[in-house]
């Protein structure tokens, strides 16, 4: 396989920007429930006929409900509406899987687990929008034939980097850390509906973060005060063990406490009164939004794993990338880009680029071999995505 080398620029940008929308945020929650339906139905599929059928469950949208929060607790007014929508084989032939029903059973069993302020039975209504696929896109799908390697559903392109630069490792950290904690236990006024933003100029970094407040465990603005602050100690610490010892930390900055008007919810989550969450919106695959980077635009979430390169590809190229900075010690940095071509088998790519970046300034050229090795690996390694992404240890947002 031939490989466009080119080179990456030496030095550190003088600006940066990283997001990262957090576990409970609207985009994120639609992100994870389409996520979620595809493995279901992936596992599905795999009992009922043997093998992944053509779906993709990749539409979601969220229309935030009502809520009247008040300090000690307040109540939910309207519930949030979630919509699934997408293509999905339901029968072949005589034999059928119950789409309905597990729409149902993944999105409340999603909810339940990672919003825990949130009743997911009374709070949320979920819509299954779900209907057939097109005749000629099912056909492409099956073509490959079992054993075989799927063919390409469309001509797209994914792009990935390494290695994370220290910002947006801490941004990334930051979230994790908190949504990561013992919620019941640790700061249960600390919603999931979490967005990290850093920004450096130089070697200044401000981090603001927005913390949806869970009212119930929150009696008066003194300790609503207390919990930001909390916050705001704990993401400067985490900055601090990152390098960042000067960073500026703001919680919750659109706040009048004045006025009384803090970021106070029910459930944790901005989607109970008014924010709306969209498939796609969020994360990229590499749970970050970085301007500042190459990023493709395609929402990985709810596609399916076989032959859908929007997906595949946005994957493999992050994970040759992280392979590359592994495994040749002379390359700090690098950029791949992978084009696939529709009804081509998805280990062979129209086109791959690796712009690179090595330590003491040698052409990125002098590595071709290694390069080509590694990238090729990746390439082949792709049909085994499949089962990795049904397990969910596949990380897409």
């Amino acid at each position: 396989m031939t490989v466009a080398i080119g080179e990456l620029p030496a030095g550190e940008r003088e600006v940066e920007m990283v997001e990262r929308k957090g576990l409970g945020h609207p985009d994120t929650i639609c992100d994870a429930l389409a996520e979620a339906l595809s493995r279901a139905l992936c596992r599905a599929y795999r009992d009922r006929f043997g093998a992944v059928l053509h779906h993709n469950v990749d539409k979601a949208l969220l229309r935030g409900g009502q809520a009247s929060p008040r300090f000690g607790g307040g109540t939910v007014d309207a519930p949030i509406d979630i919509y699934l929508a997408g293509r999905a084989i339901a029968a072949v032939g005589d034999a059928t899987i119950p789409v309905d029903e597990i729409v149902a059973e993944v999105s409340g069993d999603w909810l339940a687990r990672n919003l825990l302020s949130l009743d997911a039975e009374r709070h949320v209504r979920v819509h299954n929008l779900v209907r057939p696929g097109s005749g000629d896109l099912r056909d492409m799908f099956g073509r490959g034939g079992a054993g075989q390697v799927a063919l390409a559903n469309d001509t797209s392109f994914g792009v990935g980097f390494a290695p994370l630069s220290p910002l947006e490792r801490l941004v990334l950290d930051v979230e994790r850390t908190i949504n990561g904690r013992d919620r019941r236990q640790v700061h249960p006024a600390w919603g999931e509906d979490i967005k990290v933003m850093g920004a450096r100029r130089g070697d200044q970094v401000d981090l603001t973060v927005a913390c949806a407040m869970v009212d119930r465990h929150i009696y008066d603005l003194e300790a609503y005060v207390a919990e930001s602050e909390a916050l705001e100690r704990r993401v400067r610490e985490m900055a601090a063990e990152a390098g960042f010892t000067g960073a500026s930390v703001t919680a919750n900055a659109a706040d009048d406490r004045a006025r009384g008007s803090v970021y106070l919810t029910v459930t944790g989550t901005s989607a109970e009164a008014g924010d709306d969450g969209q498939v796609g919106r969020g994360n990229r695959a590499n749970g970050l939004i970085t301007p500042h980077r190459p990023m493709s635009l395609e929402a990985l979430a709810g596609k399916n794993p076989v032959s859908h390169v929007g997906k595949l590809y946005n994957v493999a190229a992050r994970e040759i990338a992280e392979r590359l900075v592994a495994e040749i010690d002379d390359i700090e940095a690098v950029e791949c880009f992978l084009l696939s071509r529709i009804g081509a088998p998805v280990t062979q790519p129209a086109l791959v680029e690796v712009r690179a970046r090595t330590r003491d300034g040698r052409p990125a050229a002098d590595f071709r071999s290694r390069i080509e090795a590694i990238s090729s690996a990746g390439i082949d390694a792709i049909p085994t995505l499949v089962d990795r992404f049904v397990d969910g240890t596949v990380e897409i947002f």
